[in-house]
């Protein structure tokens, strides 16, 4: 195996964080994974290092914490500034996230999070400050997410 691919053993890891990091200890991991607390401390580390693992946060409820609205914006940049322009796009007040399309008009997907319209107006047009072009806006119900299958150590292929 070499140092960039990624193994059954390190794939389980994958999962287990993604299921619960906060509550997920190296040793449980180890359990899981037939291997040492120290083998699953030094994959997680050297995961971190390659940037396989970006970071750990918190799965937000923004209904919950008082921020029912979440809506998301499609938005048109032009190609050779799409990438530079994502930071910007992160600094404005109520955006949670960017997501880069590589495919049709709509190359950036913004999703911005507030208590009612008067705080989803302004990331619109501070969109449009910045020289985006909002193409479509699309008000969320609900948002879910589950750990990637092809991490399961029990997914069948």
């Amino acid at each position: 195996m070499t140092d960039e691919e990624i193994d059954d053993v390190d794939r389980a890891i994958l999962y287990a964080l993604q299921e619960d990091a906060r509550n997920m200890s190296s040793g449980d991991i180890a359990e899981r994974t037939d291997t040492s607390d120290s083998t699953v401390r030094k994959r997680i580390n050297h995961l971190e290092s390659r940037e396989v693992i970006k970071g750990y946060s918190a799965d937000v409820d923004y209904q919950q914490a008082g921020y029912p609205l979440r809506m998301l914006l499609y938005c048109t940049a032009s190609i050779p500034d799409r990438g530079d322009l994502i930071p910007k796009v992160l600094d404005i007040d109520g955006v949670v996230s960017v997501q880069e399309l590589v495919t049709g008009e709509k190359n950036l997907l913004v999703t911005a999070v507030g208590e009612s319209d008067s705080d989803i107006t302004p990331v619109a047009q501070a969109l449009l400050d910045i020289g985006l072009t909002v193409a479509d806006e699309v008000l969320v119900r609900s948002h879910e997410t589950t750990p990637f299958g092809k991490f399961d150590p029990d997914h069948e292929s």
